[in-house]
């Protein structure tokens, strides 16, 4: 298939699962183990160069920042596609990544490119690494020995979110902040980058700290009580893109005009969009891109040929507003 068919099957799809993550029971038809997904190469004995083979182990589509990243590794996978056979499969669950895993060890991976979102994949990772195969983590850490791990700099995007408030609000002041206590390391590196930050640059900030979740519909339930109860609000420390879309709607919804601003993170094209819209508030996103899966099958294929590569690669934080929101817009991606 064609990178512009990948993208209107992605966006096909999306569409009908929503991409605020809320499709519950939604499933997604998994290619059978010993083939790759469109797009895959597994030519074999017919170049003279032999091709490393590389597996890519993500989770289902449960979110539009999920979808990119498979969008973005089937992309990259296409581009090398001189220097490897690659297979892409997806999962629900640790369970039917384990599985996977396994198929892709017996198809003779070399080299395993894993997201792994879910708890209990440790075991069966450190087996691939046990066996000889090279595994880079992408995006979530993973407690084994001997991986490689490529991610963005979750802490620092606190930080900067903390810069950003009071930037714009000032060292006095109300703030909402947003956690999202079942992503884990996530949520607690981001929240934690925040808090440091602001207890060193604005002591005297007030700030108010609410469970929420990575869906606009969260956000914007979640917030419009938070609303209800709160009739003084400078800004929202918001973590997550999609979130943040639901928080807007319910300011708007609302008529609530003392926001000043609302933070994000990933780096949703839509969100992007409405960094322009609305001369009251700054919107931002502190960029975590889906793209950097991209880095980390690269990582691979550098470990396969035998250069030296350092065993974590952290993404620095870029923040997105309406000042350079222009830069970032990608008008072929799914999220």
């Amino acid at each position: 298939m064609k990178k512009a068919g990948f993208v209107v099957m992605w966006v096909a799809f999306l569409m009908v699962v929503g991409l605020a993550a809320c499709g519950g029971g939604q499933s997604q038809t998994q290619p059978p183990a010993n083939e790759p997904t469109e797009g895959g190469n597994q030519t074999q004995g017919d170049s003279e160069t032999e091709k490393h083979k590389v597996g890519i182990l993500a989770p289902a589509v449960t979110h539009g920042w999920v979808a990119a990243v498979a969008y973005h590794a089937d992309e990259r996978a296409q581009e090398l596609s001189d220097e490897i056979d690659y297979q892409i499969q997806t999962s629900s669950n640790a369970e039917e990544m384990t599985s996977q895993l396994d198929d892709l060890m017996t198809w003779g991976a070399e080299a395993i490119v894993a997201f792994p979102q879910w708890e209990g994949m440790e075991i069966p990772i450190q087996r691939a690494i046990d066996e000889g195969i090279e595994v880079v983590n992408f995006d979530i850490a993973i407690d084994v020995d001997g991986v490689y791990r490529v991610a963005g700099d979750n802490k620092d995007m606190g930080i900067q979110g903390a810069h950003y408030i009071v930037d714009k609000i000032g060292t006095s002041g109300e703030v909402v902040v947003l956690e999202n206590p079942s992503a884990g390391s996530v949520s607690e590196l981001r929240i934690e980058g925040f808090e440091e930050t602001v207890a060193e640059i604005a002591p005297e900030l007030n700030v108010h700290k609410y469970a929420s979740e990575f869906t606009r519909e969260a956000g914007l339930k979640d917030f419009a009580d938070i609303l209800t109860s709160r009739e003084q609000i400078d800004a929202v420390f918001s973590i997550d893109d999609e979130t943040s879309i639901g928080v807007l709607q319910a300011i708007k919804e609302a008529g609530r005009e003392n926001i000043q601003v609302v933070t994000g993170g990933g780096g949703m094209q839509e969100y992007f969009n409405m960094m322009p819209e609305n001369d009251d508030i700054w919107i931002q996103s502190a960029l975590y891109s889906p793209a950097m899966v991209k880095d980390a099958i690269d990582v691979a294929v550098q470990v396969l040929n035998g250069e030296d590569v350092e065993k974590q690669t952290i993404i620095p934080t870029t923040v997105v507003d309406r000042e350079n929101y222009e830069d970032f817009l990608d008008d072929q991606s799914p999220y």
